[in-house]
């Protein structure tokens, strides 16, 4: 076998020093780390449950996180780090990849974690986590001994890697969970026995998550923190004041710029924005190419033409957010700088429109647009502002409400819509958070975040499916910048901006979540300056 990674806990610790260093600037970072304290997050997040292996979004993820273990971690890179798996190597062919666990880590109720609860909990999340992409390949997960989980792919399957990290594939117990009863609604999913550094006591759906130290963690000396307390709030107001109050001393994801600069000029907290490359979250603006007006390629690229990215980041997100300009943020490693644009030009839509038939001499083109309900910064008002852009060039926008999500996603899963305003992430591959927005075969009536634009491409599907099994980075690379240059051209997703999550903390809290998954990466490293 060729080995990819083979590294120690000594190593992996090491790495995580290095990773301490690094992202407690600009406070003192030569100190050693404190044990005890209760780190109170504040949240505006309100998962139904607390197992990631059948539940994505970030509601769950943060939680289970702290609750559960994965094999591999990750820091501010997307290097795969050591967690539960020790070493890690692929076979010549890259269709096997075989894992050694660390020794001597255990579960919450005491019992050890061996191979087997490892290949029963990824076969778990492969049958039941809706991100259905992410295992697709894999063919068998095998125990051959207690420390040794082999996994076969009938393809090589790049993704795997940060499949195995964060809140993407928790480790179950399986003398637990496997009951015979059905895993999506096991009501042992609200207070689980996990395997990660806090073990979970207390879920009040809408009131709070309490999480204790777990002092059998199999990493030596941690986590530092004595309590993690997740409150859920209303709104991000109230969360704020929560801060502001020392109620609360960190508030992750939020993305309400009014208050992430109110924060700021207190001149009281850190903020950062750091934290969330894996996440990639985008707000675009999303095209039913099978209306007839905008099925017309000129039309939508008319659109975009009127739209002024600038005036949104700057103007309604007070320079907080950035740009987004194709289906991946910029922190992605699949960045592609060739892509087509549409940089704000009124002149250009205009024409656009004359010759598609429409404006002057022409047919009244007449449109509607939806949006997200409950996200009026980044939706609404975005929506609004699209209304009044348009109008410049022509073109009536009538905007319309849904009054919950239920909604929104019901009207535009069944295409009930011209346009949408949207926000979608890339959760780190293209393989897993990317393709179901373009691919032909996930067009898929009634179910929303899948290809709702209807659109269809052989080129991109092609090139998108030869990039989903290549194990060369570089090429892997190439080919979606070649999938992102048609798309954009084809344009059937006009990408407005990077949402602008940052992480807030008090002066207290060190080693804040920045790494590529954020608040969604184990905090076992995080602690509090008394």
């Amino acid at each position: 076998m060729r080995p990819i990674a083979v590294l120690t806990r000594r190593a992996m610790l090491a790495g995580a020093a290095a990773l301490t260093a690094l992202t407690l600037a600009p406070a003192v970072h030569a100190e050693e780390p404190q044990r005890g304290g209760t780190l109170v997050i504040a949240s505006v997040q309100k998962p139904r449950h607390l197992n990631a292996a059948v539940q994505s979004g970030i509601a769950t993820g943060v939680p289970a996180a702290q609750i559960f273990a994965t094999l591999l971690r990750y820091g501010e890179d997307f290097q795969p780090q050591p967690y539960l798996a020790e070493s890690w190597e692929f076979s010549p062919d890259n269709k096997v990849l075989t894992l050694k666990l660390v020794q001597g880590a255990t579960f919450h109720d005491g019992k050890p974690i061996t191979s087997e609860d490892v290949a029963w909990s990824l076969d778990v999340a492969k049958k039941n986590h809706p991100f259905s992409t992410m295992l697709a390949p894999v063919e068998a997960f095998e125990a051959p001994d207690p420390q040794t989980v082999v996994i076969r792919m009938s393809a090589p399957h790049p993704p795997i890697l940060l499949v195995l990290s964060s809140a993407l594939t928790p480790i179950l117990p399986k003398h637990v969970f496997d009951d015979g009863q059905d895993i999506k609604s096991n009501p042992k999913n609200n207070l689980p026995i996990g395997s990660g550094p806090f073990k979970v006591t207390a879920f009040e759906p809408g009131q709070h998550i309490i999480l204790e130290r777990y002092d059998g963690f199999f990493l030596k000396g941690r986590p530092y923190l004595d309590r993690i307390v997740i409150r859920q709030y209303q709104d991000s107001n109230s969360g704020v004041l929560a801060l502001e109050s020392g109620e609360a001393q960190m508030f992750p994801l939020l993305d309400s710029t009014r208050l992430i600069r109110r924060l700021e000029k207190s001149g009281k907290m850190s903020v950062t924005d750091k934290g969330y490359a894996a996440i990639g979250p985008i707000n675009w603006l999303a095209f039913n190419t099978k209306q007839p007006d905008l099925a017309d390629v000129r039309v939508r690229q008319a659109i975009a033409h009127a739209i002024d990215r600038n005036f949104v980041t700057k103007a309604l997100h007070a320079g907080l957010s950035k740009p987004a300009v194709e289906p991946v943020v910029q922190e992605s490693p699949f960045f592609a700088e060739d892509v087509a644009r549409y940089d704000f030009d009124l002149d250009k839509a205009k024409a656009l429109l004359t010759e598609a038939g429409y404006g002057e001499g022409g047919k009244k083109l007449s449109l509607r647009i939806d949006y997200l309900p409950d996200a009026d910064e980044q939706q609404r008002a975005v929506a609004e502002y699209v209304k009044a852009a348009l109008a410049k060039a022509g073109v009536e926008i009538s905007v319309r409400a849904s009054p919950d999500f239920p909604t929104w996603a019901q009207r535009i899963s069944s295409y009930d819509f011209d346009l949408t305003m949207d926000q979608v992430f890339n959760w780190g591959d293209p393989v897993i958070g990317v393709n179901r927005t373009y691919l032909c075969s996930n067009i898929r009536q009634g179910i929303i975040w899948s290809n709702t634009q209807q659109y269809c491409n052989e080129a991109v599907d092609k090139l998108m499916t030869e990039a989903a099994t290549e194990p060369d980075q570089a090429k892997r690379k190439d080919l979606y910048g070649q999938a992102f240059k048609q798309i954009t051209a084809d344009i059937p997703i006009h990408f407005i901006n990077e949402v602008p999550y940052h992480t807030v903390y008090t002066q207290a809290v060190q080693n804040p979540p920045v790494s590529i998954w954020g608040p969604m990466g184990p905090m076992d490293d995080v602690w509090l300056k008394q």
